[in-house]
Order: C-alpha cells, then sequence, then structure tokens
C-alpha cells in the first residue's frame, strides 16, 4: 500500500497527490488533518470507483483507498466532476465575489441578487454554480439569494462551495445550500465545461 502524508498541506493538493498515487497503485492510504480535506478525498473515492475506509487517529484522519481495475476504473456515470455535458448544456458560472461590478456595494449585491434570480428564469438553467473567496458568502447563512439557488438546485444545477474559503472566513458552519468542493474538482469542472462564465 502506498502512504501519503498530506497533514498540513493546503486544497487541493491532498487530492492531486492521491489521485496520482491512485493512477499508478491500487491501494493507497492517504493521512489528512482536517474534515475538509477528508470530505474531498470521499468525494474523489466515489468519483474513482474505490472501496475505501476511514480510520480516525491521534496522528492523523487515515483514508484508505482500493482500485480493482486500475486500467477500466471511470469516473461515476453522470458525476458533473467528470462530464458536465448535461441536459442544462454544460454552462458552469464561477462567482468569485458576493457582489456584481465594481463601485458602489451596496449596488454590488443588488445587482447580484438580480443577476442570480435571472438565473432562475432562465429556459435552460445552469449545470454547476462554483463559489470561492467572497463569493461564499452567497451560500451562506445571511444572503439574499438562498432561496433563488435553492430553486436552481431544484432544477437539477450542482452548487459548490470552495471549503477553503469557507474555513478561511470561518463560516463552514453556516453553510445553507450545495455542497463543500475543493480547487481540484473546481479546476476541472472549469476546464471541462467548455462555456465558463466567471463572475
Amino acid at each position: 500500500m502506498k502512504e501519503i502524508d498530506a497533514r498540513g498541506l493546503a486544497c487541493p493538493q491532498p487530492v492531486i497527490l492521491t489521485k496520482k498515487a491512485l493512477e499508478e497503485s491500487k491501494n493507497v492510504m492517504t493521512i489528512v488533518d482536517n474534515e475538509t480535506a477528508k470530505t474531498n478525498l470521499l468525494k474523489l473515492a466515489k468519483k474513482m470507483n474505490c472501496e475505501v475506509a476511514v480510520k480516525d487517529e491521534s496522528d492523523g484522519i487515515k483514508i484508505s483507498m482500493y482500485r480493482d481495475n486500475i486500467e477500466n476504473a471511470k469516473p461515476e456515470e453522470g458525476n458533473l466532476n467528470a462530464e458536465v455535458t448535461t441536459s442544462s448544456g454544460g454552462m458552469v458560472y464561477v462567482f468569485g465575489k458576493d457582489t456584481l461590478g465594481e463601485g458602489s456595494d451596496e449596488l454590488g449585491k443588488l445587482l447580484m441578487k438580480g443577476f442570480i434570480y435571472t438565473l432562475t428564469e432562465m429556459d435552460v438553467p445552469p449545470a454547476k454554480i462554483a463559489f470561492l473567496n467572497g463569493g461564499v458568502n452567497l451560500t451562506c447563512e445571511g444572503s439574499e439569494s438562498i432561496e433563488d439557488l435553492k430553486t436552481l438546485e431544484s432544477k437539477g444545477t450542482e452548487i459548490v462551495s470552495c471549503g477553503t474559503c469557507l474555513n478561511y472566513f470561518e463560516i463552514s458552519d453556516k453553510l445553507l445550500i450545495g455542497e463543500v468542493s475543493n480547487m481540484y474538482d473546481i479546476v476541472e469542472v472549469i476546464a471541462s465545461g467548455g462555456n465558463t462564465v466567471m463572475i
């Protein structure tokens, strides 16, 4: 079994190191020191069709993954991280802040609320929306766009927020919509989506 010590490494390094190891070895154990890294690795295990075991020990969280067939193992069918060309056309929006445009923050927040609402009225909803940096505030308590984001989610839009960003702003416990993701998955989606809009 190949062992990776990813304690202290920032997102998305634990995921990248583990993914590379799994491309070469059937058995990989990665040690991390936080719940966000654990969640990200469990998503990777699902995506790569791995059997997985988790042990929370005093020296770290040990995540063991096993791939039965390296050559033929494929991402789970229908996983938007692997294939963004969904019925919604593969449109991806990336929000890096919680305001729209430059100038007045008050006006910017109003414009952002209107922008997200308008997405709910489109004939074809986005395939995925990712929130980074200050943009993660839009998916947390206090956001005036939660109901609109719930509407989009109900229409099939996948909504993710950067776990590192949530931790930085200390609002992980205030997340109200979507899932916590990592930079590796977000970059992969941007690269494979074909139709990406950065806000």
